[in-house]
Parts: C-alpha cells; structure tokens; sequence
C-alpha cells in the first residue's frame, strides 16, 4: 500500500477536525458516549475524504538526449529592395 501524500494527510485532518467541532456544536452533547461517537464518525469520515483523495500519477519516463533535428530545406532569404 503507498504512503498517503502531504494533500491526503491535509485534506483528512482538516476534515477531522472541523466535522468534530461542527458535531460537538450542533448536537450539543455532554456525555462521555456522545462524544466518543462523535469522535469516531469525524476520524471515519477523515478517513473517506483522505482516501478518495486522487493519487499521483506515476513520473513519465523523459529521454536524457533529444532526437536528432529533421533536415530541413534552406529556404531562400528574402532580399530588401529599395523602391
């Protein structure tokens, strides 16, 4: 399994925490159950959004020498006239 990415461990600890603190105000909740399912569903959620976090593509392979320049026909230089 990859290593998550530096976006993947933002995006999902951002959303831990903010989806808790949201839970916690919203529901208004004081026991100790309460909070600890809140807790869990924030820390699964976190976890959906970091893995659906899209991955980065493998690096493309980059030749280290450039291919040889096409022939290419000498075009004429136009010649300046005074009129």
């Amino acid at each position: 399994m990859p290593r998550p990415t530096a976006a993947q461990l933002a995006y999902g600890s951002c959303t831990v925490i903010f989806s808790t603190l949201a839970m916690l105000l919203l529901s208004q909740t004081s026991s100790g159950a309460g909070i600890a399912v809140i807790a869990v569903a924030a820390l699964l959620l976190g976890l959906l959004v970091a893995m659906t976090v899209p991955m980065p593509r493998k690096p493309r392979v980059v030749a280290l020498r450039k291919p040889a320049p096409a022939e290419r026909e000498q075009a004429e230089e136009p010649v300046l006239t005074q009129s």
